[in-house]
């Protein structure tokens, strides 16, 4: 797991034409990074926190391995994977109110991404959740019945988290065991990786400490069962800052089995060190 770790770093940093040094620089020395990535140093979660913020890895900004057609138009996928990889709501909001954008759309699948990435850009805004909700129950209407795709997938993840927003949590919960139904025998694609990672962010943006680092956990091993490195920098950072919160607000109840994994993994008592 530290070699795990450290070559996700080290890729991460490397796909941000980040030396070494533009890293650590405040945060540790070259020296102790070199080491992180080599796999001969296990940073504590403190210091995975602080590179993770450094390379803009975010709990809420995430792309998708590969995005999904609005329509046939070659130059509008191109722009929409353009505006999404590059996080520019705004601009993705802007793009999908255009006419020709929505002429271009023809199929039920098409239909599908197209209020999916418009939930995601009214989210994203802070548009209004009620309408963000809206989106994304539009896009499971035209998903089929009968076959849980990746992007219907992706959208019961989706509208879960709206919902958890809105406190309407025993809902979120049922969203998401629909959505991680049968997942580990589903034809795999990156984008699968989401699923668990938004799975932990739920019950994260739910305080619930212990799923969190369960669904984390099961991410990276989804991710990794599969020879995929896509979402693995996500879900350790989500893990390093469960081990922080739980440390800050002192929890101990079931925490024992959740201090070894912190243990093994960032090289100390997170209880004790933080």
């Amino acid at each position: 797991m530290t070699i795990k770790l450290g070559g996700i770093l080290k890729q991460t940093r490397q796909a941000q034409h980040m030396t070494q040094k533009q890293l650590a620089e405040g945060i540790c020395s070259q020296s102790m990074l070199s080491a992180i990535e080599k796999g001969q140093y296990t940073p504590n979660a403190n210091l995975l926190i602080a590179l993770c913020r450094r390379l803009k890895i975010s709990l809420d900004d995430i792309s998708l391995s590969s995005n999904f057609a609005i329509g046939r138009t070659r130059d509008f996928n191109q722009k929409l994977d353009r505006l999404c990889n590059q996080h520019q709501y705004q601009k993705l909001f802007d793009f999908l109110q255009k006419p020709s954008v929505l002429d271009a759309i023809e199929t039920d699948g098409q239909t599908q991404a197209y209020y999916y990435y418009l939930g995601v850009s009214k989210w994203h805004l802070q548009q209004g959740l009620q309408d963000v909700a809206a989106d994304f129950q539009l896009s499971l209407a035209s998903a089929q019945p009968t076959h849980l795709s990746v992007l219907t997938r992706l959208g019961m993840m989706s509208l879960a988290m709206v919902r958890t927003q809105l406190g309407q949590l025993r809902s979120s919960e049922k969203l998401l065991a629909q959505a991680v139904s049968d997942i580990e025998t589903a034809e795999y694609e990156e984008n699968l990786n989401i699923v668990f990672y938004l799975a932990g962010l739920i019950c994260f943006e739910s305080e619930h400490y212990a799923k969190t680092a369960n669904w984390v956990l099961r991410g990276i091993d989804f991710a990794t069962g599969h020879d995929s490195h896509y979402m693995l920098a996500n879900l350790y950072y989500l893990l390093a800052r469960t081990a922080e919160v739980e440390a800050q607000l002192d929890i101990h109840d079931d925490a024992q089995e959740r201090a070894k994994i912190f243990t093994e993994l960032f090289h100390e008592k997170p209880y004790e060190n933080f």
